[in-house]
């Protein structure tokens, strides 16, 4: 169910706020993780933060990957249900989904040569010179695709219209659904999905091993910072904004935010009160949850004009721990709920973010 919200949210979420450049990242040298400036006190700190990826080069699992064996069939989890595809050609390749962690799985896997096109949030090295297939909403347009002669297109159904994508498998272009339960899991499982359809198993169990270590590795490093008391930890909630649209969403199950709050040792308050899915904000719901953190997606804090005119125009937040500390950790709109093979990288930027925050 998530891709189809995700796909319906998708038409309120401009690429202008959080395309390629507003994906922030440093070049500079940063220490590691277990040796920034841990807060002793976590639930102490007042003022926002934003989240930032470190160096975002994505090294393939091999650096000569093996020529896909071809031809497969595999599943695509099409919308309106599971149907048996079958690749005999992999040559020119278009992965386009609302975060680009597609694309980085194919890349990952050491076939991003392969790769044509690119969607507006496929920002890792290497794939700059790449012509950009969705625009504004993460909307596809059929003619900008076919131009680029793909012989096959992957994507979860949170780019569309779902009927452009369609009308691409009647061109005659082999289409193929990849959908996962957003979360840490979706990752590495990923990783083998996407391996399957090259027919190389193996390669796509190297990199969804290598992807759940890396993973491991930061929560271990989180785990051995923080407060091990549990009243001492951050309540965490994901806030997703869009001012311009009135949009405001607590996301709790099915977003993939609760795994992300747990990983980061945080409580998960939206779970906590039995919040599920992806719905509207109630003032009552915020007010219960009372977090002392809020999670937001960059473009989203900017679209309602930052963290103070947020609270002036939903007052409800002010009420809360995190208004009245402004505590907020904000992260690149296409990065921060994206779980693909950067997902150690986005977990390492805001665990820096929430634990070690700059003024």
């Amino acid at each position: 169910m998530i891709a189809v919200v995700a796909a319906g949210l998708s038409g309120c979420q401009p690429g202008s706020y959080s395309g390629a450049a507003g994906v922030a990242t440093v070049d500079e040298t940063r220490p590691d993780l277990a040796d920034i400036a841990w807060l002793d006190d976590p639930r102490s700190w007042q003022g926002p933060s934003t989240a930032v990826l470190g160096p975002h080069s994505l090294e393939p699992i091999s650096a000569e990957a093996p020529a896909p064996a071809l031809p497969t069939t595999v599943t695509s989890n099409d919308l309106a249900g599971d149907v048996e595809v079958t690749i005999s050609t992999a040559e020119r390749i278009i992965a386009v989904d609302m975060s680009g962690s597609l694309a980085q799985t194919v890349w990952g896997l050491g076939y991003g040569d392969r790769l044509v096109g690119r969607d507006i949030s496929t920002t890792i090295p290497g794939t700059e010179g790449l012509p950009v297939v969705t625009g504004s909403g993460h909307s596809i347009s059929i003619e900008s695709v076919l131009d680029l002669r793909p012989d096959l297109v992957i994507t979860d159904g949170t780019v569309g219209p779902i009927d452009v994508m369609m009308q691409l498998r009647d061109a005659g272009i082999t289409l193929v659904f990849v959908r996962e339960p957003a979360g840490l899991e979706q990752a590495p499982q990923q990783a083998i999905r996407i391996a399957q359809i090259f027919g190389q198993d193996e390669l796509g169990q190297e990199l969804a091993a290598r992807i759940t270590d890396e993973i491991q590795s930061v929560r271990d490093t989180i785990a051995a910072n923080i407060p091990r008391d549990t009243e001492r930890r951050l309540r965490m909630v994901f806030l997703y904004l869009r001012g311009a649209n009135g949009i405001y969403y607590l996301f709790g199950d099915e977003s993939g935010a609760g795994d992300l709050i747990e990983a980061l040792g945080g409580i998960d308050v939206a779970g906590e009160i039995g919040w599920e899915g992806l719905r509207p904000m109630t003032d009552e719901a915020l007010i219960q949850a009372n977090p002392d953190l809020i999670l937001v997606m960059s473009g989203g804090l900017e679209s309602v004009g930052g963290v103070d005119e947020l609270i002036v125009k939903k007052p409800a937040i002010g009420l809360t721990t995190a208004g009245q500390n402004k505590r907020f950790v904000d992260m690149a709109d296409s990065v921060v709920l994206g779980f693909g093979p950067r997902t150690p990288a986005v977990l390492d930027a805001l665990t820096r973010a929430v634990y070690a925050p700059t003024p």
